[in-house]
């Protein structure tokens, strides 16, 4: 998985945050494996440093899914680390309801497909439709 952060110059993206921020990513999205292809996470303080301010802090998470097409969230939290971690939380629950979706489609075509030969199977050899 490729991971990629984005800052806006308000914000110092040293090498400890890079760190930190990925590892809040990264554990929100484990469960997904190998299917995440690529994580683009993308921060900025709204009001910039001179003003503060609640939810101040902007994350957006970009998740791409081996084939098929980006997923993105967003949050804005008072620290840049609850925003990273709002917006991994809304993308992890975004990826477990697309794959949910296509596994069951992959469940219901695997289904479909195999009822017509439990049908048949059930027919006796002297028995006709």
């Amino acid at each position: 998985m490729q991971f990629q952060l984005n800052s806006d110059n308000s914000i110092n993206a040293d090498q400890s945050m890079a760190v930190t921020l990925e590892s809040i990513v990264l554990a929100a999205l484990e469960q997904f494996g190998d299917r995440v292809t690529r994580v683009e996470v993308h921060v900025r303080d709204e009001n910039s440093k001179v003003k503060g301010g609640p939810e101040d802090k902007r994350c957006q998470i970009e998740a791409r899914l081996a084939g098929l097409d980006p997923r993105s969230a967003t949050h804005k939290a008072p620290s840049l680390e609850e925003a990273v971690s709002g917006a991994s939380e809304k993308i992890r629950r975004q990826l477990e309801t697309l794959v949910g979706k296509l596994n069951n489609k992959h469940h219901e075509k695997l289904t479909a497909v195999e009822q017509p030969f439990e049908a048949e199977e059930e027919l006796g050899a002297d028995d006709t439709p």
